[in-house]
């Protein structure tokens, strides 16, 4: 099944800001669209549009209980700067006990699998959580940041979550990014300044070399086919 946007919606779509198609998304599903944060500069840029405006989406954040203590410093700042709600979903507490009683706090560098387990019961449970009940997950992904996110699009169905995903910053580069950040004096992550183009749980993560592509920091202990949490797998598309 894809759930499409009506065509009314379709039309305000055209040519809109990204603030504008937040706004519109938000009034043609009330209560039921939410926008998922990791704190990173992609994610503070939505989070800007939302709070800023008052733009009535739900933002949320998984907690997986390995951040940096940077993400946590800008986590608090944004609460500080805009004065509006993160909600943040954890694990489940006797899965995640089981994991680590039977196999260790760091049993993700043993291999694929343990990797992936850990990352469902930090990440995607947790996600199904945040998500079920909803009709449109806005998130911060863009085009350029591996090669599996070139080949999304901009509107795309989750079938797994049975949802809409909407990308509004999705045709931006990075310099798009960073120029938003530093002309409304958004608070980011610090390790962007040292390296870490995509930041997620402290074991997992390093800087990245000038040459390296976007999200070798990322699980860099793998082969790069598989450096995907399973958080934003491809799906159908809805409208290219």
């Amino acid at each position: 099944m894809v759930m499409d946007f009506s065509t009314t919606l379709k039309d305000k779509l055209v040519n809109a800001t990204p603030v504008e198609t937040l706004q519109a998304i938000a009034a043609a599903y009330p209560g039921k669209v939410v926008f998922s944060t990791s704190f990173g500069w992609e994610d503070q840029v939505i989070s800007h549009m939302i709070f800023k405006n008052n733009i009535p989406i739900k933002v949320f954040t998984l907690e997986t209980g390995r951040l940096f203590t940077e993400t946590y410093y800008v986590w608090n700042r944004t609460l500080e700067m805009y004065q509006q709600p993160i909600l943040a979903h954890y694990p489940d507490q006797a899965l995640l006990e089981e994991m680590v009683s039977t196999k260790g706090p760091n049993s993700f560098y043993d291999s694929v699998e343990n990797r992936k387990q850990c990352c469902g019961i930090r990440k995607l449970e947790p996600l199904s959580r945040a998500l079920k009940g909803n009709a449109v997950w806005i998130t911060g992904i863009r085009a350029e940041q591996s090669l599996n996110r070139h080949d999304m699009r901009a509107v795309e169905w989750d079938e797994q979550n049975k949802l809409i995903k909407y990308h509004p910053i999705f045709s931006w580069s990075l310099e798009d990014v960073k120029a938003y950040i530093q002309e409304n004096n958004i608070p980011y992550n610090p390790l962007h300044d040292r390296g870490f183009p995509s930041i997620g749980c402290a074991p997992c993560t390093r800087a990245v070399q000038p040459d390296e592509d976007f999200r070798a920091g990322r699980w860099w202990w793998e082969d790069s086919s598989k450096r995907e949490c399973g958080l934003h797998t491809h799906n159908e598309v809805v409208e290219k």
